[in-house]
């Protein structure tokens, strides 16, 4: 059966979408919240979402700051978890369901970063929740997202373009925390 129409639903919403938006609004309010969200979603091996990237792309798609998102931001955000989905699976060799340390340092190249084997392994102890070596889904899109963010920030104070930068402790520490925290 499919539930109601609601009013507030983009004209071009796909069915699937709309359906999966009214199952995760738990408490029908029009609005997902970071804790729903996390509710919905799974990775491969049947864990749910943790929940710092649920919150961080809550934090992305919330155009109005209200902590929530409504039906039109839930589609946007759905199209970039398949997205995410889609890249994931391409760097996942071995079909593991996990990204390893030398399947992330491949995606990281394949994006454009230049940064060393050793980077892609501290970054999957930083993300690894389970203690495989590896990390799921949603702590590579976490991992991903938070490493453009701190690149972009880099990028702003890199005025020759080298990747070289000179700034205050304070500095370092702004840039950092307005972008690690969500």
């Amino acid at each position: 059966m499919a539930y109601y129409q609601n009013p507030y639903a983009p004209p071009a919403a796909n069915q699937q979408v709309l359906n999966m938006f009214y199952a995760v609004d738990r408490d029908r309010s029009g609005q997902i919240t970071a804790t729903e969200l996390r509710e919905a979603l799974i990775n491969s091996n049947w864990s749910p979402f943790n929940e710092e990237t649920c919150r961080l792309m809550i934090s992305m798609f919330d155009r109005d700051h209200s902590g929530t998102i409504n039906i039109q931001e839930f589609q946007q955000l759905y199209e970039y978890i398949e997205q995410w989905k889609r890249c994931f699976q391409s760097f996942d060799k071995d079909n593991s369901g996990n990204i390893s340390p030398d399947e992330l340092h491949q995606a990281l190249c394949a994006f454009g970063y230049r940064l060393s084997p050793r980077f892609a392994h501290l970054l999957v102890r930083k993300f690894d929740r389970f203690g495989r070596q590896s990390m799921e889904f949603d702590c590579f899109i976490q991992a991903c997202v938070m490493l453009k963010c701190l690149t972009d920030s880099f990028r702003m104070k890199d005025t020759q373009q080298n990747g070289t930068i000179v700034i205050r402790y304070e500095d370092f520490l702004e840039m950092v925390f307005s972008n690690a925290m969500y």
